[in-house]
Order: structure tokens, then C-alpha cells, then sequence
């Protein structure tokens, strides 16, 4: 029975090494793209919803009056807090600056938006599951490579050394 040693230093055992080595080198280029997207993804969501609401806001008003249930607030200033989410949270989103407190915001967003209308369609609640997670990762994950947050983080830390 060969040994350890053997094993790992086979021909087999190091092509697979190098071909792992690739893979992750790859990886490290596509997924921080990938994550932009679906920041892009979501945030154009949020974004176009805050537009239709500043294109007729006496409807917005009435719409939280009488068809969205937000508690604890008048349905006025929930309409202006809602749709100043709405339009200034996915823009810090997609370009990363304090990109993990706009997705946690938004994640948040996302939930009272689902639970306060009504008559929700269950594809129209199985899309907000989908930006809710895509959010959470972002809120978990940071904003990734693609964003303010990091290229700040980079250079407050190399000014440091």
C-alpha cells in the first residue's frame, strides 16, 4: 500500500493541484461580475418601483392609505420614507458604498413589502423570496470586489503599512 507521500506527490495528485489552482483563479474573476448582477437584479426591482411612485405621489399617498398596510406609521410619511428607500437604497447597493446597511435596509424593505400587501400573487411573494436572498448574501457577504466598500477598504489599508 503506497503512502501518504506517494500519493500526494504523484503526477495525478499534482495536475489535479494545478487543475484546482485554475478553477479557483477563474472563480475569483467571474464571481465578483456574478454579484453584481444580482445586485443589479434586485435594485432595478426596487428602483422602478420608486419612480412609479414619484410620477403620481398624490396615488402613492392614497395607496397607503387605503390598499398598504404599514404599521405604525401615517400613510403619508410612510409613503415618502418608502419611496426615498426606494430610489437612494438600490443605488448604494449596486455601487457598494456602505453596501452591506442598503442590503440589510432593503432586505428589511423587502419584508414589509411582501407582508403589507394584501393580495400579493404567489409569484409576486416567490419573487420577493428570491430578492430577499440575494440581499441576505449581500448583507452577509459584504458588497464584493465590484464596489466602493472595497476599493475604500484597499486603500485605507494600504495607507496603513
Amino acid at each position: 500500500m503506497a503512502n501518504f507521500d506517494t500519493i500526494m506527490n504523484s503526477t495525478l495528485m499534482q495536475k489535479a493541484f494545478a487543475l484546482d489552482s485554475l478553477y479557483s483563479r477563474v472563480l475569483g474573476l467571474i464571481i465578483p461580475v456574478i454579484e453584481l448582477g444580482l445586485k443589479l437584479w434586485v435594485a432595478n426591482a426596487f428602483f422602478k418601483s420608486g419612480l412609479t411612485k414619484i410620477q403620481s405621489f398624490e396615488t402613492t399617498i392614497m395607496l397607503f392609505e387605503y390598499e398598504y398596510s404599514v404599521p405604525l406609521l401615517s400613510p403619508t410619511l410612510a409613503a415618502y420614507m418608502g419611496t426615498a428607500a426606494e430610489l437612494m437604497l438600490p443605488v448604494l447597493l449596486v455601487i457598494g458604498l456602505m453596501g452591506r446597511y442598503a442590503a440589510m435596509a432593503l432586505f428589511l424593505f423587502n419584508i414589509v413589502a411582501a407582508t403589507s400587501y394584501p393580495d400579493i400573487s404567489p409569484l409576486g411573494l416567490s419573487q420577493h423570496y428570491l430578492w430577499g436572498m440575494a440581499l441576505l448574501m449581500a448583507a452577509l457577504y459584504g458588497p464584493g470586489k465590484l464596489s466602493l466598500d472595497h476599493f475604500i477598504c484597499t486603500r485605507c489599508s494600504g495607507a496603513n503599512r
